[in-house]
């Protein structure tokens, strides 16, 4: 009993350690675009040859003119509100057709239900440089090149399968009970689902709403494929297109464009931690 003090102290020291590691790998990104972001070129590109200076700090006063060559000499604003309303109506693209099908999937009994539900998700998996060709074929049809339409079009075709399986394994841990008892107290079918399933899946949803909104930030090929303009672009187009000249690549806007975009998704992932554990792991349980 005696050792067992010492030892307790060293697993808790040795435990601190290892998230305080992991806590410092994960926010040294964002520190090093903080400080890429407000450094001045003298210091970040002079003072790259120089041994006397330290990358990690800020060997010279902050500036702010990387910001503001990004949002007044590029169309930065621009590409954001594009991404984000492209983002906004693929997610609701997204839920329409992911909630009803994962919960038929997650309903359907047998076998057929686990295999239609695999296969599903197997439509994820297909990479997107084996598809934009099609894609463009079929935007050229439809008279959307050089749209965000064709963004609104082609995105629900990777977001649709992922949260369809992600729901479906959600809904599977939801006992059917709860419904059941529902229904025998008058409701319908879809009046359970709508006042008794949905409002127990709402950390499945936003885990939905979440993952879709993230796959639509990062997507590059089918928004570099589909639109040409520069004013139509999105964040992760037009950034490294406007920032990227040749050989010239300026670090100082590129990183707080970046700075810009990944703040508010890391904020909204901490906000909603905890639902979004419980999305996933409730999906786990069964799925």
């Amino acid at each position: 009993m005696r050792r067992s003090g010492p030892f307790r102290l060293a697993g808790a020291a040795v435990h601190r350690a290892v998230v305080l590691l992991f806590a410092a790998f994960a926010v040294f990104p964002f520190y090093w675009m903080v400080v890429t972001a407000f450094k001045q070129n003298s210091d970040l590109y002079v003072g790259a040859m120089n041994t006397a200076h330290n990358p990690f700090i800020f060997n010279q006063a902050p500036t702010l003119d990387h910001v503001k060559y990004l949002f007044t000499e590029t169309p930065y604003p621009t590409w954001l509100f594009n991404t984000l309303s492209v983002g906004l109506i693929v997610v609701a693209v997204t839920l329409a057709l992911a909630v009803p099908a994962g919960y038929s999937l997650a309903r359907l009994s047998g076998r057929w239900g686990e295999r239609l539900g695999i296969g599903v998700f197997l439509t994820y998996l297909v990479p997107s440089t084996l598809l934009f060709i099609p894609f463009s074929r079929l935007i050229s049809i439809l008279g959307l090149q050089n749209t965000t339409w064709a963004l609104v079009l082609v995105y629900p075709t990777f977001t649709v399968p992922f949260c369809t399986w992600l729901l479906m394994g959600f809904f599977k841990s939801l006992p059917a009970e709860i419904e059941e008892s529902a229904m025998v107290d008058g409701c319908s079918r879809l009046g359970a689902t709508v006042r008794v399933i949905l409002p127990l899946s709402v950390p499945g949803l936003l885990t939905a709403v979440i993952f879709s909104l993230t796959l639509v930030f990062q997507e590059f090929v089918y928004s570099l494929t589909f639109i040409s303009s520069v004013e139509k672009m999105t964040v992760s187009v037009g950034v490294p297109v406007a920032l990227i000249r040749g050989d010239v690549y300026y670090w100082g806007s590129l990183m707080a464009a970046c700075l810009v975009t990944s703040v508010p998704l890391a904020v909204v992932y901490n906000l909603f931690l905890d639902r979004f554990i419980g999305g996933i792991t409730g999906g786990a349980v069964k799925g």
